[in-house]
Order: structure tokens, then C-alpha cells, then sequence
């Protein structure tokens, strides 16, 4: 095994390695789950998504109502966004199987609510179906992936400004999904992109035209109601909806307080990888979008439905010991974990070249830079 200067800090400082093979494995963890939080109940799943579909509708209703007061639209805003945001996440359960056991169900529901904010459900899903079975592997990996630092040196500065300088990184999706992150290439909307198999093709064909025709939809909204009351209904909440993704996303593979390993070769493996997950607070937000913050046990089985999750972790923290991370306890909002992730984002630049082991490096020059402008 190579490993990276990096990891020897790491040991130093810490008398727990989170990056030593646990004295564990997958089945121990799925034995420690009862039972009943692998089951799957599609009217409760469908329940959720009723809930959401008529806090939306009310939401709307009521900004209608009180359009001209200057106070309301803010708070429209937010509170929109934010349920774009759990919609995501239910679609998200029905990407996984999570939401019921019938595949034609999960594909419904999953291509009306993605499709509604500008998701291409089968080809995020089959991506995200990526992420989840290479997660902690520097170079398979798929989502908010590690640079190594010949890579990461290769940048322009205003790629670097778009990946390093908050908040930039909160508006990453969108372009994420037209070309996938830094030293990737692909399109979540090309059915001939190598993120898909031939066989999965016909898959992207479809997600693709439903979110078209999402898009022709809006834009016939907007003929109707005119283009200003459409970016105010749908489009600051779709931007709102993009911070929190970037946002939760980012935060549940970075910017822990303590330097959590990536893996490559015959050191990585499905357990470890998954481990490297951190689950997080968001207070109030929590049952909003639907304990998605409770992503370690979700990260290792995704099958299971979003609201056992906080059971299931419950049942696996005996066997999981230190590593499992508990989460910083937040207030009724979450302003704890801004402070996580500008922190991340200002040091969690590269990962070495060379190593088995690599943890993320830090250009200082970016940090000299800053502070001299």
C-alpha cells in the first residue's frame, strides 16, 4: 500500500484512523437493522409526496393572494425552494427503489417530480446509482469527486473561481448535469454519454423528453402569465432548490472536522467508502426534506425508506462505534454548517497523485491570493 504524506499527519494527530479497514463488515450492519426498516410501503411513500404536492400548491395560492405585499415574496421564496428541494429528495427514493417495490410506480412518480424542477430522472438516477457504488474512490466516484493535484493544476482560474470561491459551488447542478464535474465528460441528457450502457439508452431518450417537455410547458406558462411572474413563482425557487442541493450534497462527503480518507485501488471497497459519508442536522428541515441528512446508513443501503432511516442508524451506531460520526446538533436552522462548509471549500482543494490513502490537500496560494486582493 502507497499512501500519502497526508495520512501520517493523520495519525499523529488523531489516535482514531478512520481510513483502517473496520473491524467489520456490510452484513454486520444490515443484521444489526430490524427488519421492518427494509419494508417498504408505497401509500406511505405516496403520502409524502401528497403532503408535498399540497404544501406547493398552498404556497402558491397564498403568494397569489398577498402578491403586493413586498414582504411576502421573500418568505415565498425560501419556503418554495426548500419544498423543490423535498420533492427532489422523494424522487431521489424512487431513483433508489426506496419509495415501493414496483419499478413502474417508482418510475411515475420519480419522472413527475424530477421532471417538475428540471431533473432528468433515469439519467441523474443511473449517475447517482454510480456515486453510491464507487463513493470514496478518487477516480470511479461521481459526485463532487476529488481533483488529484496534476488535474487540479490544469485548471483556468475561472474554473477555479466556480469550484473554490463561495457561493459559487451552490450553483453547481445545473451545469453538472449538462457536463458532469472537472475531468469528467458526458451529459446526464446524451443518451450516448459513457455514463450510460448501450442498454440504458432508451432510458435517457425518455428523462430527457420529459424534462423538454417540462420546459415547453414553462414556457407556455409564461405566454400566459408573462415571464416576470414566472421567475418569481418558479424561477428564484428552482435557484433556491439548486443551493440546497449543492449544498446538502457537498456537505454530507466534505467538510467534516476531522479529514476523512478517499481510496484508490485494492484500499477501497464498498464499506470503506461508505463510511467516509457524514451524516448532518438541519434542525427543523429535518422532516422537511424527508431526514435526508441521516445519510450514512442511507449511503450504505439505499433500499431502505427515508423514514426508517433514523431507526435504522439507531440499530447500526453499536456496530458502526467511532466510525460513525454524530452529528453537531443544530438549532431550529442549521447556520452551523455554513461555517462547515466554507471551511471545506477554502482548503479541500486536491488529493495526491500518488497513494492508495489520499486525503484532501490544500493550495495556499488561493488562500495568499485572497487575502492579498
Amino acid at each position: 500500500m502507497v499512501v500519502s504524506p497526508t495520512k501520517n499527519l493523520q495519525q499523529e494527530t488523531n489516535q482514531f484512523d478512520p481510513s483502517v479497514p473496520p473491524p467489520f463488515k456490510v452484513g454486520d450492519i444490515r443484521a444489526a437493522i430490524p427488519d421492518h426498516c427494509w419494508v417498504k410501503n408505497p401509500w406511505r411513500s405516496l403520502s409524502y409526496v401528497l403532503r408535498d404536492i399540497l404544501v406547493i400548491s398552498s404556497l402558491v395560492a397564498i403568494v397569489v393572494f398577498f402578491k403586493n405585499s413586498s414582504w411576502v415574496w421573500p418568505v415565498y421564496w425560501v419556503a418554495q425552494g426548500t419544498m423543490f428541494w423535498a420533492i427532489f429528495v422523494l424522487g431521489h427514493d424512487c431513483g433508489h427503489g426506496s419509495f415501493s417495490d414496483n419499478p413502474i410506480l417508482n418510475s411515475m412518480v420519480g419522472h413527475i417530480l424530477h421532471s417538475s424542477i428540471l431533473v432528468p430522472y433515469h439519467g441523474w438516477r443511473i449517475s447517482h446509482r454510480t456515486h453510491h457504488q464507487n463513493h470514496g474512490h478518487v477516480e470511479n466516484d461521481e459526485s463532487w469527486v476529488p481533483l488529484t493535484e496534476k488535474a487540479y493544476k490544469t485548471l483556468d482560474a475561472p474554473t477555479k473561481l466556480l469550484r473554490y470561491k463561495v457561493p459559487f459551488p451552490l450553483f453547481a447542478y445545473p451545469l453538472y448535469l449538462l457536463t458532469r464535474s472537472p475531468g469528467k465528460t458526458g451529459s446526464h441528457f446524451n443518451p450516448y454519454s459513457d455514463l450510460f450502457a448501450p442498454n440504458e439508452r432508451r432510458y435517457i431518450v425518455t428523462s430527457s423528453f420529459c424534462w423538454a417537455l417540462m420546459v415547453v410547458n414553462l414556457i407556455y406558462l409564461s405566454t400566459i402569465i408573462g415571464s416576470n411572474l414566472l421567475f418569481k413563482l418558479y424561477g428564484v425557487p428552482y435557484i433556491i432548490f439548486v443551493m440546497w442541493l449543492d449544498f446538502v450534497t457537498y456537505l454530507h462527503h466534505h467538510g467534516h472536522e476531522g479529514k476523512l480518507p478517499w481510496y484508490r485501488g485494492e484500499e477501497w471497497s464498498y464499506l470503506r467508502g461508505g463510511l467516509t459519508t457524514v451524516d448532518r442536522d438541519y434542525g427543523i428541515f429535518n422532516s422537511i426534506h424527508h431526514d435526508i441528512g441521516t445519510h450514512v446508513i442511507h449511503h450504505l443501503f439505499p433500499q431502505i425508506p427515508h423514514y426508517h432511516l433514523i431507526e435504522a442508524t439507531k440499530a447500526a451506531k453499536p456496530v458502526l462505534g467511532r466510525y460513525y460520526r454524530e452529528p453537531k446538533r443544530s438549532g431550529p436552522i442549521p447556520v452551523h454548517l455554513i461555517d462547515n462548509l466554507v471551511k471545506s471549500i477554502k482548503q479541500d482543494h486536491y488529493v495526491s497523485d500518488v497513494g492508495d490513502v489520499v486525503y484532501y490537500q490544500t493550495d495556499y496560494r488561493i488562500i495568499e491570493k485572497k487575502l492579498n486582493d
